[in-house]
C-alpha cells in the first residue's frame, strides 16, 4: 500500500479555507442526525477525508481490453482522452466509446483496441 501523510482531522477552523456546496435538503438534515454533537460540517469533513484515503492507499487499477463489453464507433465533439493509453482524441476524430464491466462508458482511441 502507498504511505500517505496522517489525515488532519481537527485543523482549526481558522487554518481551512470556506467552500461552498449545495446539498439537498434531505441530505443535510439526514448528516445532521448521524453527525450528533460533532456537527454535520465536521461530519462531512470526516467522509471526505476516508474516501481521500481510501483513494490515496488503492493503487491505480491496470485498464485493459478485458474490461470492456462492447465498443461502438464515434466522433468525437470535444476533446477527449483514451481511457486504455492516455492518448489524447481531438474534436472531430473517429473514436469508439466502450462499454465497461462496471456499465461506464469511456473515451477510446481507435489505435488502442485494433489487433
Amino acid at each position: 500500500m502507498h504511505s500517505v501523510n496522517p489525515i488532519p482531522h481537527r485543523t482549526s477552523t481558522t487554518d481551512m479555507e470556506v467552500t461552498s456546496i449545495r446539498l439537498e435538503r434531505d441530505l443535510k438534515e439526514r448528516l445532521k442526525q448521524l453527525a450528533d454533537k460533532q456537527g454535520y460540517q465536521a461530519l462531512i469533513r470526516d467522509i471526505l477525508w476516508d474516501y481521500v484515503q481510501q483513494r490515496a492507499d488503492r493503487p491505480p487499477r491496470p485498464r485493459s481490453l478485458g474490461d470492456l463489453r462492447c465498443t461502438i464507433p464515434a466522433i468525437a465533439r470535444r476533446s477527449e482522452i483514451c481511457w486504455l493509453t492516455g492518448k489524447a482524441i481531438v474534436p472531430h476524430e473517429p473514436m469508439l466509446l466502450g462499454l465497461t464491466l462496471a456499465d461506464e462508458m469511456v473515451p477510446l482511441s481507435v489505435e488502442s483496441v485494433d489487433p
